[in-house]
This record gives structure tokens, sequence and C-alpha cells, in this order.
């Protein structure tokens, strides 16, 4: 059985695991220890966003995380699904779907107004979910400028 839980501090060393691992599929750079400092950050402060570990029966298998932007255009909180990462051994019995179903109803009780991500373009399978599960492609492009 699949659920979620609320990622706590005693965790952070295993979700940043995880994340080396998700970093590593398209060779981004990731240091541990700025992101581990980040995590203590984001999980002290609620208007930030949530995370969550994603758990079959007892075994984590993913993590998921949802950050938060106010946006005038969509009437209020937007939320940015930041990252979604299930693990190899797990990837293919249904738990991204699970796991989008869920942030689409943790989005609701939070009041989100309208959900963002980003995908790679080689990555097909992560397109086919999000597509399947009423996510679309925006009509406009993302653009980013990096201050540090």
């Amino acid at each position: 059985m699949i659920n979620f839980k609320t990622l706590e501090t005693s965790q952070i060393e295993t979700i940043t695991q995880m994340m080396q691992d998700f970093y590593a599929i398209d060779n981004y750079p990731i240091d541990l220890e700025v992101s581990k400092k980040l995590f203590l950050e984001f999980i002290s402060d609620e208007s930030l966003g949530k995370s969550w570990l994603i758990y079959d029966d007892s075994e984590i298998v993913g993590y998921v995380i949802l950050t938060f932007v106010f946006s005038f255009e969509y009437g209020g909180k937007i939320a940015f699904l930041d990252e979604l990462y299930i693990k190899e051994i797990a990837r293919g019995k249904g738990i991204g779907k699970q796991t989008i179903q869920f942030i689409k109803e943790q989005a609701k009780l939070l009041n989100v107004k309208l959900l963002y991500l980003e995908v790679e373009n080689h990555n097909e399978n992560a397109q086919k979910l999000y597509l399947a599960n009423d996510f679309e492609v925006h009509n406009r492009k993302l653009l980013k400028h990096k201050l540090f």
C-alpha cells in the first residue's frame, strides 16, 4: 500500500541521498550539505511549501516536493511541483500516478489555484504520466535568471 508522510528533520539524510540519485540521472550538480541546510529551512517555514516521503508499505520508495508562489494572474497561491522522484526499483507500479493524485488532493486542501511543473524533454514516461493526469503543455516559455 502506498502512503505519504511529511518529511521530518530526522529524515533529511534519507531524502538528500535520493535527491543525489535523482540529480545524477541528468548529471545535475548537487551539494549535499547545502541541500541539507535548505531542507532545514524549508521544513521550518510552512509558507515555503511541503515535502513528503513516499512509502510502499514500510519501505521508502521516493519523495515529492511542492513549493508555493503567489500569483495575481491565477488568483492567489499557486504551487510548483518542484521534484517527484521514484526509485528505479519502484517504477512502473503506478506509484507516480498515485503521487500525482495525492499532490492534487493536497493542493486543494492548501487552497492552491494552479499547479506548475517542469519535465525534461527526454523523459517521455514522466510526460505521459503528467498529461494523463490532466496537466497540459503550457503555452509560455519558462525562463530563468540566476542571481548567485
